[in-house]
């Protein structure tokens, strides 16, 4: 039992990980307002506010990731940009470009259920069911 908690915690932080570095880059691009950042935001109709909002919610997302206690908040906010990015790009006649958007979706639901998922936020006496 003890060995299958361990593997556990070591991908979930592998995988933790992975999502602060992507979503760092992924973030630091739309706040700086990389030109490649403006024009696919331009191109989905989006206004440009909008992609700082996005940039600020990756960067979150992702310091939040890595922080044990915060890392299910930090995922959840992950998996929603995600879920847009997925949306946005399925809308808009660019289904080769969904491969990045799935992985770090699927990545970020898979560390929001490592760290607990919905049964622990919902659990009885949970900080997060209680208030």
């Amino acid at each position: 039992m003890k060995t299958k908690s361990r593997g556990i915690t070591i991908v979930t932080w592998v995988i933790a990980g992975l999502l602060c570095l992507a979503f760092l880059g992924a973030g630091a691009a739309k706040l700086t307002g990389q030109a490649m950042m403006q024009q696919e935001f331009t191109a989905f109709g989006y206004p440009l506010w909008f992609m700082t909002v996005t940039g600020v919610i990756e960067v979150l997302g992702a310091v939040l990731v890595v922080i044990p206690r915060a890392s299910r908040v930090g995922a959840g906010l992950l998996v929603c940009v995600m879920a847009g990015a997925l949306v946005s790009h399925l809308t808009h006649g660019q289904a080769a470009m969904i491969g990045a958007p799935a992985v770090l979706l699927v990545l970020a639901a898979v560390e929001f259920q490592l760290r607990g998922g919905f049964a622990r936020a919902l659990a009885p006496g949970s900080a997060s069911a209680s208030g």
